[in-house]
Formats: structure tokens, sequence, C-alpha cells
């Protein structure tokens, strides 16, 4: 029962930092980068305790090697002045010293070629955890690019069938705008048509025949002639005819 609630638990914790993980994908990538760091601080101490042995075993080489010679020039020493037994002595020990050294040396090189082939795998391990790292890194930002373009679309395609969900609006609203022009134009119309223009044109035609005596009062004034606007009508002549030969007896019985 426990190990069930356990279970349960867990799972539940598990979903939780996974959906954490999700929206903070850049932290995620933070602490990666941080634990890292923390990888190559504890492989380079592994690695500088593994350098402190190849320089150890340098060392001890380089010690056997001078004790050998050493060793080798009294060993020679002694045989020519004679003393056997010293000399006896120091080739075994020579001999001793000779293993030792071979074998410290084997151990150096050993040691120098693990030492290179830990550089090399720690500097190959880093190197493609920099490039995995900077990768995600491009790929958070295109991410983000693609979320923040997706979200642009996502507002316009919203806004794309607002528009057109609004067509009934705009359609009742060009109706009314319509409807109210026309009536506008009825009642102009109807203001128009009861103008009455008889006034109107009487007023004109007085204005006309002032303006016409004021010219001539000018004219005569001035001592302009005017001139007729039109010929005069044949009815003119016959009435001054008529008039000299109605005037004509009156003229005779006087």
């Amino acid at each position: 029962m426990f190990k069930r609630l356990s279970n349960l638990v867990r799972g539940f914790l598990g979903l939780f930092i996974s959906g954490m993980e999700k929206r903070n994908p850049e932290a995620l990538l933070e602490v990666e980068k941080e634990n890292l760091r923390s990888q190559i601080a504890e492989f380079n101490k592994g690695l500088a305790a593994h350098a402190g042995l190849v320089e150890k075993l340098i060392s001890r080489v380089k010690k056997l090697d001078k004790e050998e010679a050493e060793l080798r020039a009294k060993t020679a020493a002694n045989l020519k002045a004679g003393n056997r037994e010293l000399a006896g002595k120091l080739a075994l020990r020579l001999k001793s010293v000779d293993s030792e050294h071979d074998d410290v040396k084997t151990q150096m090189e050993e040691a120098e070629v693990r030492y290179k082939e830990l550089v090399k795998a720690r500097d190959v391990s880093v190197s493609t955890a920099k490039d995995r790292i900077e990768n995600l890194a491009r790929e958070l930002d295109e991410m983000k690019v693609t979320t923040a373009m997706a979200d642009l679309n996502e507002m316009a395609s919203g806004m794309v069938t607002s528009i057109g969900g609004a067509g009934d609006t705009l359609n009742r609203l060009e109706d009314m705008v319509e409807e109210e022009r026309t009536k506008a134009a009825g009642r102009a119309r109807v203001a128009r048509d009861q103008i009455d223009m008889t006034g109107i044109n009487a007023a004109e035609s007085e204005q006309d025949a002032l303006a016409d005596m004021a010219l001539a009062e000018f004219a005569a004034a001035e001592g302009i002639e005017l001139e007729a606007d039109s010929a005069p009508t044949s009815d003119a002549p016959e009435s001054a005819d008529t008039t000299k030969s109605s005037m004509g007896p009156e003229s005779e019985t006087t």
C-alpha cells in the first residue's frame, strides 16, 4: 500500500517537474550548463591527480637514471681497483636499480599515454557538450520565433474570423445609412417643390426693369445714346401712319 502511494506521489512529482521544465526550457538549459561546468571541474581534479602521478614517475625515472649511472661508474672503478667484493655488491645493486628503472619507466610511459587519452577524451566530451548546448540554445531561439509567429498567425486568423462575422452588422449599418440618405433626399425635394417661383420670377423681372431704367437715366445724364436691343416691330409704322392720316383732316379742318 505504501509502495503504491509512494509510486503515485513520485508520478505526480514527475509530471509537475516535467511541466515546469517545459514552461522554463531556458532555466533547464542553464542547469545543464552548470552541470557541465561542475563535471569539467571534477574531471580536471582527477586529471590533475593523474598528471601528478605522471610527474612523480618521471622524477623517479630521472633519479633511477642518475643512481644507475653512479652505480655503474662505482662498480667499474672498484672492479678495476681489484675490490671484487664491493664491486659485486655494487653490481647487484645496479641490477636491482636497473630492473626498477625499467619498471618505473614503463609505468611512466603508460601513465603518460593514459594522461593524454584522458585529456583528449575530456576535450572531445566538452566540445560535444558545448555543441549540443549551443544547438539547443539556437533551437530555443527558433522555437521562440516560431511560437511568436504562430501566435501572430492565430491572432490574424481570429481577426479575419471576427471581421467576417461582423458582415451582418456592416450590412445593417449600410442599410440604415442608405435609408437615412433617401429620406433626406426626399425631404429636400419636397421642400424645393414647395417654393413659390412666381414671386421670385416677378422680383427678378422687377430688378431687370429697375436696372434698365437706371441705365437709361445714366445714359441721358451723360449724353450717351443707347442702342435698341432689337429692331422695331411691324406694328409700329402702321400705328404711326394711322396717326398721320387721322391727324391730316384735323389739320385741314382747322
